[in-house]
């Protein structure tokens, strides 16, 4: 089973945990992006995400289908919010499940950086001294 899917509400991370259960699996491992109140050296407000929802889709399915096929998973899944979020906020979750620890961990952790690198989503920050500016890694 895998999904990449885009939300404009809260991200339910226990719920996706669950959806990764798989007889085979002997790991399960998860990543969670929260917004935090910094970033290069000023305080942050809040985030506003935006994406090309069509090609998100698209290329956040390809990686996790990339995902599974080169660590051997027994299920992958990520959702990425979209919209305006507050401190604090789940932003990314990320998780797989797999026979071993090892090929778990380096799958989360390739996903989430091949999402930062190839899934057109930007964000906008809010800082405290009312500027903003918008990133895309």
């Amino acid at each position: 089973m895998n999904r990449f899917r885009l939300s404009a509400g809260a991200i339910d991370g226990e719920a996706e945990k669950r959806a990764l259960t798989a007889e085979s699996a002997g790991a399960c491992v998860c990543f969670e992006g929260w917004v935090r109140n910094a970033n290069d050296g000023r305080d942050v407000r809040r985030l506003d995400y935006q994406a090309f929802e069509s090609l998100a889709l698209s290329e956040g399915e390809r990686i996790l289908v990339e995902a599974t096929q080169r660590f051997g998973l027994c299920a992958a899944s990520a959702v990425h919010r979209t919209g305006s979020l507050g401190i604090g906020d789940l932003a990314v979750w990320v998780g797989v499940s797999a026979g071993h620890r090892d090929a778990a961990f380096a799958a989360c952790r390739w996903i989430i950086d091949e999402i930062k690198q190839h899934v057109p989503i930007w964000k906008n920050e809010h800082y405290a001294d009312g500027e903003s500016g918008w990133l895309h890694p």
